[in-house]
């Protein structure tokens, strides 16, 4: 996470949320109203980098029984 999205997190919790959508800018405005704290937690883990994770499904093919 940069230095600028961090300083946001602490300063404006709710402001640094607005590209995660709207659960998101509700929850942490309702955590920031509660508690400054709250809402800087929530704007922080919100914002940490996301894993990328590749799933690959395999197909699984049937073959008819042979006759023999």
């Amino acid at each position: 996470m940069r230095f600028g999205r961090v300083l946001v997190c602490i300063l404006l919790p709710p402001l640094a949320v607005l590209d995660r959508g709207c659960g998101a800018i509700t929850l942490t405005t309702i955590l920031t109203l509660v508690g400054w704290v709250p809402g800087v937690i929530a704007a922080i883990l919100f914002n940490r980098p996301e894993k990328t994770v590749l799933v690959v499904k395999e197909k699984v093919v049937r073959r008819p029984p042979s006759k023999g």
